[in-house]
């Protein structure tokens, strides 16, 4: 029995639909080949990066001896929280506790701290007169620094998220939108010096 002119006209368009069909399935496998090879590669770099950052000790806070070794972190890692400390400065101690937490927290960020009586060099260089000092680096430029609490509440008690939403306006850490919420004034320069027996004076 011979089909009608209809019949092959419907049997044409079904053939056209699978074809296009067929077609944009090809064009979907594709896409998505390359979609697959190109975040294998990104994840590949992310863990590459990540396992660098590990042998450097990223995730750990840690005391370094000298100038020569301190400036050879603030110059080679991308972001860097400095801490200045004197051992015998009970707020340098307080600033302490506050940063190992940061630390464990910010694994791509570089927590360090430098004995100011080691580092003499750096002490000159970065001006530091007053104790705890912070300074944040990002690509080797020191962009910012805190001087002792002042900017912190002016008080022991301030919570490490305030800690945290501060050193996030400089970007040397990256934090979350409630955390942004904060709000502090930045604040540059130095606090006066009273007179003291230690060349360094302490915010209490």
């Amino acid at each position: 029995m011979l089909k009608s002119e209809m019949d092959y006209e419907t049997t044409d368009v079904y053939k056209d639909e699978d074809d296009i069909f067929a077609e944009l399935e090809e064009e979907d496998d594709e896409f998505e080949a390359k979609f697959r090879e190109q975040r294998m590669k990104e994840l590949k770099q992310e863990m590459d990066t990540l396992n660098e950052m590990k042998l450097n000790r990223h995730g750990t806070y840690e005391e370094v001896k000298s100038d020569k070794e301190a400036l050879e972190i603030t110059t080679k890692e991308k972001r860097v929280v400095a801490h200045f400390f004197h051992k015998d400065f009970r707020r340098c101690q307080i600033l302490d506790g506050h940063l190992e937490q940061l630390a464990k927290k910010h694994f791509k960020t570089k927590f360090i701290k430098i004995d100011v009586e080691n580092a003499p060099f750096l002490v000159v260089k970065m001006k530091i007169k007053v104790l705890p000092c912070l300074f944040s680096f990002v690509d080797g430029i020191a962009v910012d620094r805190i001087i002792g609490f002042e900017e912190l509440g002016n008080t022991d008690n301030f919570t490490t998220k305030f800690l945290e939403t501060r050193l996030s306006k400089s970007n040397v850490i990256g934090v979350s939108k409630e955390t942004e919420s904060f709000s502090r004034k930045p604040i540059f320069g130095f606090a006066k010096k009273d007179d003291s027996e230690s060349d360094y004076d302490s915010d209490y």
